[in-house]
C-alpha cells in the first residue's frame, strides 16, 4: 500500500502520540474508545493474569480487543508486543511465557512507555520495553517466536511496510495474534485524509 496522497503522516503520528500521551496521563477521562483494567476484564483477558498488572498499566489499558483469544503463549516463547501502550498486554504474556521466554513491548509513545516500565518493575517482571515505530522495528531477522497486537495496526498508514517487518521479526513457523479495528465500508478519498477520523 502506498501511504494516502494528502495525508500528513507525521502530523498524524504527532497526533496518535497526543492521543496515547493523554490517555497515560489522564486515564480517568471519557473517550469515544473504552479503556481501563474493567474493559480488559470485559474482554476475556485471564483474570488471574490480569490482576497481577500494576495499576499504573491496567488504567491506561486501551486495548480493542483480546489477543490472547487466539491461545495462550507458551512457556519459552520469544515475544513482541506491538504497540504495547502502557503494557498491560504484555506483563500479562510475560506471565505466559515465563519462566524461560522473553517479552519486549514497543511503542512510540514515550508516556505510554514510561508507565510500562514502572509497571513491570512494579511487578518484578524481566521485559524490555523500547521506543520504535513499526515501519521499522529494530531487531534483528527472526528474533521472536510470537507477535501480538491489540487496535495499533490500525493506526498506521503504510500497513505494507508494517506487515513487512513482522514477517522478517518472527521466525519462520512464528505466528500473529493480533487484535484490531476493521472497517466494512471502503473510506472515502476524504476520509482518508482525516486526522481526526484515525485518531479517533
Amino acid at each position: 500500500m502506498t501511504v494516502e496522497a494528502g495525508l500528513d503522516v507525521e502530523l498524524l503520528k504527532s497526533e496518535i502520540r497526543k492521543t496515547y500521551a493523554a490517555v497515560s496521563e489522564d486515564p480517568d477521562t471519557d473517550r469515544i474508545f473504552p479503556t481501563g483494567r474493567a474493559w480488559a476484564a470485559d474482554l476475556g483477558y485471564p483474570p488471574e493474569l490480569l490482576a497481577n498488572v500494576p495499576d499504573g498499566s491496567a488504567e491506561s489499558f486501551a486495548g480493542v480487543a483480546n489477543p490472547f483469544s487466539f491461545g495462550a503463549l507458551l512457556p519459552g516463547e520469544r515475544v513482541l508486543d506491538l504497540g504495547c501502550g502502557a503494557g498491560t498486554d504484555t506483563l500479562v504474556a510475560a506471565q505466559m511465557v515465563r519462566p524461560d521466554g522473553s517479552v519486549v513491548g514497543i511503542d512510540m509513545t514515550p508516556q505510554m512507555l514510561a508507565k510500562a516500565r514502572a509497571s513491570a518493575t512494579e511487578m518484578g517482571a524481566d521485559v524490555e520495553f523500547v521506543e520504535s515505530e513499526a515501519e521499522l522495528l529494530p531487531f534483528p531477522d527472526e528474533s521472536f517466536d510470537v507477535l501480538i497486537s491489540n487496535g495499533v495496526i490500525d493506526l498506521i498508514p503504510d500497513k505494507d511496510a508494517v506487515f513487512s517487518e513482522i514477517f522478517r521479526v518472527l521466525r519462520p513457523g512464528g505466528r500473529i495474534q493480533v487484535a484490531d479495528v476493521t472497517i466494512q465500508r471502503p473510506v472515502s478519498e476524504e476520509g482518508k485524509r482525516n486526522i481526526d477520523l484515525w485518531t479517533g
